[in-house]
């Protein structure tokens, strides 16, 4: 067993008291579902108390629990660790595995596209080494320090998410995290609940920069109407600036300071893939191309994946990396589940009939689902198939959640997105959907249902053979269930099973 952490480290950490003697901890559980033996359970407290489950933790072969007082049921001899607060506790470990580890920590945060950036930059570094990474989207008060806490000392890099609800949420979380480097993806209408504007939440995003280490990287979209914000940021953290744009030209920036400047041209999107080439200026900081030039594959469509591209290769030049392997292993990227992966879905083996469907149901706000409707405009569908013998391109919008007062206006304008033109049926879910169901032309307008729940049994009715599925919303509007319900639609394929485009 790989010892994570030791009784005496996690109370020399926490400043707490250890009960039931000695242990050793593998790994770090906040969830029963998930904990594997030799975990250290950490008994937080959300909507449910995590004491609760600690007696389940150790059912389920848990080494030790950090409690904040000792729940009823326990042996004498149960080992714990007893603190005052468990997230205090937790976030005191995140920093005591910071503090430990050799790994360069990139921390990744924007309205959209953080995990789709994370995975990139996972994929692009454990090329070069050895590589550790936030789980899902543990971006908040209790994901970021669980991913610092598990940090093994011996990797060479690590990656962590970093989301906000509110103001002031990102600045500490940065600065616990210490980062190396530090990469704003983009900014957008997101969370507008809780910020009077995007440019509230610009400042918000621009917080990442207080916690980067002297010296530190700042890595900055200079396309965006608030890239001379981020850039003003960077300099007061005294960070070296790294810039990226994809061809929406930098927005009155002042570059001047900026040790590079990385473009793309020549981009050429099908359904399968990205492809173009990418310009680094000055030229003098490839190490090895004295044009300045690489040619990159992404193995996924869309202008959003290029830019999230383009910012893990700044990346890969602030940590010092080889870009042209750093180019090679980007080029192997895919979309994970829930973040725009493309699969065929066989719905009559026998007859070799399927559909696709892009899975992108795990968030959305205005800018994420623009860029997935850009991406369901390149699919072409197959006609001469199925029931209607005339593929389609159909899209299952679930609510955009968090959007403050004008909520209903962003999800109208959605009809408005030049995409539209190309989606041929609409089905909307949630109450907010409604606004867009009432906007759209009644030719494109499907279903409105105020739940997935309703929309769910009529799955089978909803597509045909030859069609392309786009199923987009956000988290809480529950939309992913309309994903497993079109999933189990499917038959074992021709050779292999579902498969991905």
């Amino acid at each position: 067993m790989t010892v994570l952490w030791t009784s005496d480290a996690a109370a020399s950490a926490t400043q707490g008291r250890v009960l039931g003697g000695a242990w050793q901890a593998s790994g770090l559980s906040i969830d029963t579902r998930s904990l594997t033996k030799g975990d250290l359970f950490i008994a937080l407290s959300d909507q449910r108390d995590g004491h609760d489950f600690v007696a389940s933790a150790f059912e389920k072969g848990a080494t030790a629990a950090l409690v904040s007082y000792i729940p009823a049921g326990l042996g004498a001899n149960t080992p714990l660790l007893l603190v005052k607060n468990v997230q205090t506790a937790l976030e005191d470990l995140g920093r005591a595995g910071r503090a430990r580890t050799r790994a360069r920590v990139i921390g990744v945060t924007g309205s959209a596209g953080k995990t789709s950036t994370k995975e990139m930059l996972r994929k692009t570094l454990s090329g070069q080494g050895r590589t550790h990474a936030a789980e899902a989207s543990f971006n908040n008060h209790w994901g970021v320090p669980l991913t610092l806490a598990r940090l093994p000392q011996d990797v060479d890099f690590a990656i962590i998410e970093i989301g906000m609800n509110h103001p002031g949420e990102i600045a500490p979380l940065a600065q616990m995290a210490n980062l190396d480097v530090a990469l704003i993806t983009t900014v957008a209408a997101a969370h507008l609940e809780a910020f009077a504007s995007v440019t509230e939440i610009a400042y918000e995003k621009a917080a990442i920069f207080q916690g980067l280490r002297p010296n530190g990287a700042a890595i900055v979209p200079c396309d965006l109407a608030q890239s001379p914000l981020f850039l003003d940021a960077a300099r007061a953290s005294s960070a070296q600036i790294f810039t990226f744009e994809t061809g929406a030209g930098v927005q009155g920036a002042d570059l001047s300071d900026a040790h590079s400047l990385w473009c793309a041209q020549d981009v050429v999107m099908t359904q399968d893939q990205s492809t173009l080439k990418v310009i680094c200026a000055p030229q003098s900081a490839y190490k090895d191309s004295a044009a300045g030039l690489l040619m990159l594959r992404i193995a996924a469509p869309g202008r959003h994946y290029v830019a999230n591209a383009l910012a893990v290769l700044a990346t890969a030049q602030a940590l010092g990396l080889d870009l042209t392997v750093s180019a090679l292993d980007l080029g192997q990227w895919k979309p994970v589940q829930g973040r725009g992966q493309a699969q065929k879905i066989w719905i009559d083996a026998t007859e070799n009939l399927s559909f696709a469907l892009i899975d992108d149901a795990f968030n959305a706000n205005p800018a994420s689902l623009a860029a997935s409707l850009a991406v369901l405009a390149l699919y072409q569908p197959m006609d001469g198939v199925g029931r209607l013998r005339k593929g389609r391109r159909i899209a299952i919008l679930g609510d955009m959640l968090e959007l403050g007062p004008e909520e209903l206006t962003l999800h109208c304008a959605i009809a408005t997105l030049p995409a539209m033109a190309a989606v041929h049926v609409v089905h909307c879910v949630g109450p907010r959907m409604r606004a867009l169901y009432e906007a759209l032309p009644p030719t494109k307008r499907g279903l409105w249902v105020e739940t997935p729940e309703e929309l769910m049994p009529r799955a089978h009715h909803l597509i045909d053979a030859g069609d392309v599925v786009l199923v987009k919303g956000s988290k809480g509007s529950k939309v992913a269930l309309m994903v497993e319900a079109l999933r189990n639609l499917g038959q074992e394929a021709p050779d292999s099973g579902v498969e991905d485009l």
